[in-house]
């Protein structure tokens, strides 16, 4: 917008003396040189013939100067926190604690002082059980760990009168038995309907689908249905733990299937990290599953085995990994480029980490129309000439840093309107963010210690997201799964496209109003209920393309 009225001011100053003042406000570059080159009188007529234009310009640059102002002092009296906010109590390690305390009108006040002395936050408190002598209390608090817990374990216990008598972690209580059941939708009160639900009534079924193949996505679970599938070789920030290790984040998946878009999703861990073992199961599994949602699978293998799989099954293959990420990433930027008047095709985007997650961000803005991007390994910039070892390092580095930057993160940083981080943990500082151009968008995304801390950032940036829960502007793929799959089904889509995956994170922004968008909130709530009937629409539509 900025540079838009300025150079319209310069196209008609780099025609100098040439031009009647009379010529149309029209577009051009240079403002400043061209209005310089332009004789007193001559500037005295331009402005004079072009008043009306000068004046909006004015108001409108002043209006936007002022709403970038407040934006910075928006966001960080948002994020004005402590240095060791990361480190506070979370509802992740919340702990119920039995306590064993006197009868006395004062227990639970002294129990409570006591767990709050040692940091505990206090979320609940009960009285479980009472007798003339003694009282049994469950207190419930959230802390910051194991460390914190037994703190406060011990602040308590050493009060007079008091014992301690369990500690349980609400985490670990939540995931007794696993989070995940099989619920029938037909009710079988009676022998007449066994016969239909079963035998002998089901075997009619089966021969309709046998003799029509595709009326299983009709007559059977497979039109709801998606299978979540790991190696477990890459789980959240914790690396190769195995398929056993990996079935608790599965199984959160499938709820958050199930909890945002209606869709019943399956654990399906496997106990090998052959590439080929793995296209082969997946494939033999498929006739039961209407999409198949790749998970923690690591790189290089995940790009292999999703191509294949795309390649070789009839149903839609997403690894979310990579592509539900850099649909969040889409739609967030979108949003934070409104905030800062900036446009997708004019900014520098920097993004640092080059694997999964950071190959298909690149690709999905530069099928957007993002034309400066830089992309940065542990071994600095990518850049044409070089040769990279794999195909996906070797496509960013033909595709993007149009510039040919060489160097390290922190050079080519300098002058960059955006930080995308889908790295490690504290690389960045204060300092460095300084170095990039006025109304900097940062958005460091390692979990869950991202690649600066969001009050540093702040000091420089004017939009800041993380993905983590406890800062504003989460980047969560909960925004962008549940509803792509629901759109997948309810369209019987056999494959998904990259207008799929842009027409999905233009929903997601779209879902903030203009008169929501601020600084602090560029993207939905993840319990936002528009989030996901938006998406699924929007991928119906594009499907139908």
């Amino acid at each position: 917008m900025v540079g838009r009225h300025v150079g319209e001011l310069g196209k008609f100053g780099k025609r100098q003396r040439t031009v009647s003042v009379s010529e149309p406000f029209e577009q051009g570059e240079d403002a400043v040189d061209g209005l310089h080159a332009l004789g007193a009188s001559e500037l005295i007529g331009f402005c004079f013939h072009h008043a009306e234009s000068i004046t909006a310009l004015i108001k409108e640059e002043t209006s936007c100067y002022s709403r970038k102002q407040n934006l910075v002092s928006t966001t960080r009296k948002q994020l004005k926190i402590e240095r060791n906010f990361m480190s506070r109590p979370t509802p992740g390690h919340a702990i119920t604690m039995r306590v064993a305390a006197p009868a006395g009108f004062s227990a639970t006040s002294e129990l409570t002082a006591a767990a709050a002395s040692a940091g505990a936050e206090i979320t609940a408190l009960d009285v479980i059980e009472s007798t003339h002598q003694n009282l049994v209390v469950d207190i419930t608090f959230n802390t910051s760990g194991e460390e914190h817990a037994g703190r406060v374990s011990a602040s308590v216990d050493a009060l007079d009168g008091f014992e301690v008598r369990k500690l349980s972690d609400r985490t670990f209580l939540m995931h007794l038995g696993g989070k995940l059941s099989v619920e029938s939708k037909v009710e079988l009160r009676n022998r007449d309907d066994l016969s239909r639900a079963y035998t002998p009534g089901v075997a009619r079924v089966c021969l309709a689908i046998a003799a029509n193949p595709a009326d299983a996505r009709r007559l059977t679970i497979k039109r709801n249905t998606v299978a979540v599938v790991t190696d477990g070789t890459a789980v959240l920030g914790l690396g190769d733990i195995g398929p056993e290790a990996a079935l608790p984040v599965m199984e959160g998946k499938a709820a958050l299937f199930k909890r945002f878009a209606d869709v019943d999703a399956w654990p399906v861990c496997l106990d090998t990290t052959d590439t080929e073992e793995i296209i082969m199961i997946v494939k033999a599994l498929a006739p039961v599953y209407g999409g198949i949602n790749l998970e923690d699978i690591a790189a290089p293998r995940c790009f292999e085995i999703e191509r294949r799989l795309r390649a070789e099954l009839d149903i839609p293959v997403f690894h979310d990994d990579q592509h539900g990420t850099a649909i969040v990433v889409l739609a967030a930027l979108i949003n934070a480029l409104r905030v800062v008047c900036k446009n997708m095709h004019s900014v520098k985007i920097v993004v640092n980490g080059a694997g999964a997650a950071g190959h298909a961000i690149i690709r999905l803005l530069h099928a957007q129309g993002a034309a400066n991007i830089v992309a940065c390994d542990r071994s600095g910039a990518l850049h044409r000439g070089a040769t990279y070892a794999d195909e996906h390092r070797q496509w960013i580095a033909d595709n993007t840093n149009p510039a040919r930057q060489d160097g390290n993160l922190h050079d080519v940083l300098v002058a960059a309107d955006v930080f995308i981080g889908v790295s490690g943990p504290n690389i960045l500082g204060a300092e460095h963010v300084a170095t990039m151009a006025a109304g900097a968008i940062v958005l460091a995304l390692a979990n869950p210690d991202p690649e600066i801390h969001p009050l540093e950032a702040a000091k420089h940036a004017v939009v800041v997201a993380t993905g983590r829960s406890d800062f504003p502007n989460q980047i969560n793929n909960v925004l962008a799964f549940p509803g792509l799959f629901r759109g997948l089904l309810d369209a019987a889509a056999r494959d998904i496209t990259t207008p799929m995956l842009v027409a999905a994170a233009e929903a997601i922004a779209a879902c903030v109003s203009a008169d929501e968008l601020n600084a602090s909130y560029i993207v939905p709530s993840v319990f936002d209920p528009r989030v996901a009937p938006a998406v699924a629409e929007a991928v119906v539509a594009s499907a139908s393309l």
